[in-house]
């Protein structure tokens, strides 16, 4: 008996020493992963003349919390940041309805030639984004879309990879939900309204925070198709503060950290349902 105790005490020992070197691994990469945004902030709060003193200031001294004003009147960036806010949330709630509609279709309706043109469209994921860029550009300037809200919000509205999330999601969905709902009298629509969507919040939220945050960064596109400050969006507005021969970094920190705050707040805000899903995936198993 003895020996079985001893046994298993050596045994929960063990485990509760792996268990604690674990936590102390994982702690090690959340600081790691959490020191350039602890001197990014840093940054955003010290003298001009300070930031590359050495040994490096942690806390600055003095604090200069007039960094943030300055950034946000150094640039139209009350424009900036309505522009980006308008375009990120158009395309997350377009990119939301298209992908869960395709995604609806090729999961769960029957038509000929499904699986065959399903996989054409996941064949465009392999095309580079670089490589559409002109064409598209080419087009939105003959329909006279170039430097409006259409050229920055419409191209991005159709995801290969949305419609592919959505659909493998949607097909671990059991099917006598929707004969459920069928024998109900509820159609196609209805069931995809009703049924599918409601139980694929976990999904949809993921999609949904990769998409606004792309949409939120993008550089690229928005330089290309924008003329006027009054469509350009906040990463051009973060360009302004790199001058060809000097850079502002307390007034590129500061105005970082304030283009930061939306994407923190929509992780933030849908953790819950990234749980869930975790959750609902343990389920299954």
């Amino acid at each position: 008996m003895m020996t079985r105790l001893e046994s298993k005490h050596r045994k929960e020992a063990k485990s509760a020493f792996g268990k604690t070197v674990w936590y102390l691994v994982l702690g090690l990469g959340a600081i790691t992963m959490l020191v350039p945004f602890f001197w990014m902030l840093s940054t955003s709060l010290k003298e001009a003349g300070a930031v590359f003193t050495f040994p490096p200031q942690w806390i600055p001294k003095p604090i200069l919390w007039r960094n943030y004003a300055d950034a946000w009147n150094a640039v139209p960036f009350g424009r900036f940041y309505l522009n980006s806010i308008f375009i990120s949330i158009s395309q997350t709630f377009g990119v939301l309805l298209t992908s869960s509609l395709a995604a609806y279709a090729f999961a769960r309706l029957e038509f000929p030639g499904r699986d065959k043109l399903f996989f054409l469209y996941l064949a465009t994921m392999m095309l580079p984004g670089a490589v559409t860029m002109i064409p598209v550009f080419i087009l939105l300037k003959m329909v006279g879309w170039i430097d409006t809200y259409k050229a920055l919000i419409i191209p991005g509205l159709f995801t290969a990879y949305g419609t592919f999330l959505l659909r493998q999601f949607f097909m671990s969905i059991p099917g006598d939900l929707e004969d459920a709902a069928r024998i109900d009298g509820c159609s196609k629509m209805g069931i995809y309204r009703h049924v599918v969507i409601p139980l694929s919040k976990p999904a949809l939220a993921t999609l949904g925070t990769m998409t606004f945050i792309g949409s939120w960064n993008s550089f690229m596109w928005p330089l290309i198709v924008t003329n006027s400050m009054e469509k350009k969006t906040l990463p051009i507005g973060l360009a302004s503060f790199q001058g060809l021969y000097t850079t502002d970094w307390t007034l590129l920190m500061a105005a970082s950290i304030i283009v930061m705050v939306p994407t923190l707040v929509v992780f933030i805000f849908n953790q819950r349902f990234f749980v869930e899903g975790i959750k609902l995936s343990g389920m299954k198993g």
